[in-house]
């Protein structure tokens, strides 16, 4: 099980995620999920819990996820994603990749969807046992919102953040 401590911005409080993949064959997985907030010291409900369906294809360097997500704010959705990389460099530590999501409401009324490009560098070995990677990317919403964001990771260590000011740090336990 991988499990991650997080704080963001929106957040206030210290969350406690932990996700877990079952693999069903070579190139799929079952992937559930769940986070715990802290904010008020009390064990409960989790903040939210969902479960995927992921496919790979690795001869096309893409992925395909299906699934089911529930959070104590807006309840059952379903979650759709896909994700297709494409090297720069031919030993892959640049790549283009193009990134898309959709949330369906459990009654398949209501449908938000986003979609991103961007650049990921990965410099193994940047110092002895230091792994880094970067992401720079530009997320647009259905509502043609568009936003630059950036990601930096070492090791276990992630801090994500956009130009509208969120921001978020994990540590993988």
């Amino acid at each position: 099980m991988e499990t991650s401590l997080r704080f963001g911005r929106d957040s206030k409080a210290l969350r406690i995620h932990a996700k877990e993949k079952l693999p069903l064959d070579s190139k799929t997985h079952l992937q559930v999920h769940g986070e715990l907030d802290t904010r008020d010291g009390r064990i409960g409900p989790p903040s939210f819990v969902g479960a995927m369906i992921r496919r790979f294809y690795p001869d096309l360097s893409a992925s395909f996820a299906l699934g089911v997500h529930y959070d104590k704010h807006e309840k059952l959705s379903y979650r759709i994603r896909a994700k297709k990389a494409f090297p720069v460099t031919s030993d892959n530590h640049l790549s283009f990749n193009v990134k898309g999501f959709c949330k369906i409401d459990k009654e398949f009324k209501e449908r938000k969807s986003k979609g991103a490009a961007e650049f990921v560098w990965s410099i193994f070995d940047f110092q002895k046992d230091q792994d880094v990677r970067i992401k720079v990317g530009y997320e647009v919403t259905d509502k043609l919102v568009q936003v630059p964001y950036l990601q930096i990771r070492e090791n276990n260590w992630t801090l994500n953040a956009d130009m509208d000011g969120r921001w978020n740090i994990r540590y993988d336990l």
